[in-house]
C-alpha cells in the first residue's frame, strides 16, 4: 500500500487495506436513528473548496442526507440504501460507483 500526497497527482493504493491513520470527523448531525460516526483522509482539495477526494468511513446508522455540490462515490466496503425523497431507492454494494447531483435529499 502506498500513499502519496505530496505528488503532482495525489493517489492512494489498495485503499481497503491502507491502516491509516484517519481523522475523526465525528457524529452525523442529522442522525434519524443510531449514532453514525464518520471519519476519513483528505486526498486532494482544490481550489476554494469546490472539488475534493479522498476516503470517507461510516460506521452503521440512519440520518437526513442533502447534498450540497455534486458528489461521485466509488463504494470499496460495506453497503448502504439511499432512498429518495420521492421514494426511488438504491441499494449501494462493494464495487458500486454513483453520482448524487446537487440538491439530492433523502435518508
Amino acid at each position: 500500500m502506498t500513499l502519496k500526497l505530496d505528488s503532482s497527482a495525489p493517489h492512494l493504493q489498495n485503499p481497503t487495506t491502507y491502516p491509516g491513520p484517519f481523522k475523526d470527523w465525528g457524529i452525523i448531525p442529522t442522525m434519524i436513528e443510531g449514532e453514525s460516526r464518520t471519519s476519513g483522509l483528505v486526498l486532494f482539495k482544490g481550489p476554494n473548496g469546490q472539488s475534493e477526494t479522498g476516503i470517507w468511513i461510516c460506521t452503521p446508522g440512519y440520518w437526513n442526507c442533502h447534498v450540497t455540490s455534486d458528489e461521485f462515490c466509488h463504494f470499496l466496503l460495506g453497503r448502504c440504501t439511499y432512498t429518495h425523497e420521492r421514494g426511488e431507492v438504491n441499494e449501494i454494494l462493494p464495487a458500486t460507483a454513483g453520482v448524487s447531483p446537487q440538491y439530492w435529499k433523502g435518508i
